[in-house]
Order: C-alpha cells, then sequence, then structure tokens
C-alpha cells in the first residue's frame, strides 16, 4: 500500500492562511538543509494530491518556474509528477498530465493508494487537508511550522470532531526560522 504525505505550512498559531486567504507570512528564504528536506520527503513522491482552489494556483506557479532561467530539478518534479486534482465543480482537467477525482474523498485515496507506485504527497489546500485529516487519510503528516503568528485564518482542524491522536517522529529546527514536525497517526 502507498504512503500518503502530508506537507502544510503553518503559523505558529495553527492557521494555513489569514482571513482572506492571505499567505503572505509564509517563510521563503529557505536554508539549504530545509531544501534538502523537502527533496528528501519528495523524492520517492509520484503522485501529487492537490484540492481544486490551489491547484489553480500551484499548477501554473510551477509550469512558469520550470520555464524560467531559474528552474531546478524540483520545479521538474512538481511538474513532471501526475497529479490528482479534488473537486466538486471540474468536469475537466484544464491541466496537463492531471486527473480529478470527483467521488467520496475516502474511496477516492483508497483506490489511489492501492494503486502501484510510489509514495503520495498531499499539499492541500485547506478544505482538502481538512477533510483528509477528518478522515484519517494520512500517513505521515509534515507541518511546517513559520515563525508568525498572525491571531486568525484558516484552519485545516475545523472539521474535525473526533481526536485523532499522533506520534512524533521527528522534530526539526531549521535556520530559515521554520520548524518541522513529522507526525504518524497513534494508537486510537
Amino acid at each position: 500500500m502507498r504512503k500518503i504525505k502530508f506537507q502544510m505550512q503553518v503559523t505558529l498559531d495553527g492557521y494555513v492562511a489569514g482571513p482572506n486567504g492571505e499567505m503572505d507570512w509564509m517563510t521563503w528564504n529557505w536554508d539549504d538543509e530545509l531544501k534538502h528536506y523537502v527533496g528528501g520527503i519528495t523524492e520517492p513522491v509520484d503522485l501529487i494530491i492537490l484540492g481544486r482552489v490551489l491547484a489553480e494556483g500551484f499548477i501554473p506557479v510551477w509550469k512558469e518556474r520550470l520555464g524560467s532561467g531559474d528552474a531546478d530539478e524540483f520545479s521538474a518534479k512538481m511538474v513532471d509528477t501526475p497529479k490528482v486534482v479534488f473537486t466538486k465543480t471540474l468536469t475537466e482537467s484544464p491541466w496537463e498530465n492531471t486527473t480529478l477525482a470527483t467521488g467520496d474523498i475516502t474511496e477516492e485515496v483508497n483506490k489511489l493508494k492501492a494503486q502501484p507506485g510510489g509514495d503520495i504527497i498531499v499539499y492541500g489546500g485547506a478544505r482538502l487537508a481538512s477533510a483528509m485529516i477528518k478522515h484519517n487519510l494520512i500517513d505521515e503528516y509534515h507541518i511546517f511550522i513559520n515563525p508568525v503568528v498572525i491571531g486568525a485564518g484558516l484552519t485545516i482542524y475545523k472539521d474535525l470532531h473526533e481526536r485523532i491522536n499522533l506520534k512524533l517522529a521527528e522534530a526539526r529546527a531549521f535556520a530559515c526560522g521554520i520548524n518541522v514536525l513529522v507526525y504518524n497517526p497513534g494508537q486510537k
């Protein structure tokens, strides 16, 4: 069975975006050690899961970066890796190398996990992440805590109605100020 990894940047107070979707609080001056860490978790990935709202920005941005003079291996990985976009509004994919998932999230994710292949990574957005957490579909959480408090915004835990126990697998501090916490599902 394939492993579902979840990578999300959050504020110290647990928000993934400001009240109006602002993401200007994110730390982007990543040091080489953090870039190497991200490369390590994405290297075995051969499928990316996104929500429709995030996909609308994510896919074009990485395609643009790949076409620029600043392209690197990571940009190529983000463009070339097949993607599944969860949506309730689209009926056909406007993006190449991307399929749509429109059914029940648990069934769709379990089908993807049962297929042969490497790891799967979920980047979000907030609604998709919230649904995946609620249905306990994540095998490995990579939470990137940014050194900022914004006081209000979007959370990925609002739909959670039952506790999910997690087990800390790793905690790392990086020079750019981001702390990464890695969790695996614990005992129920």
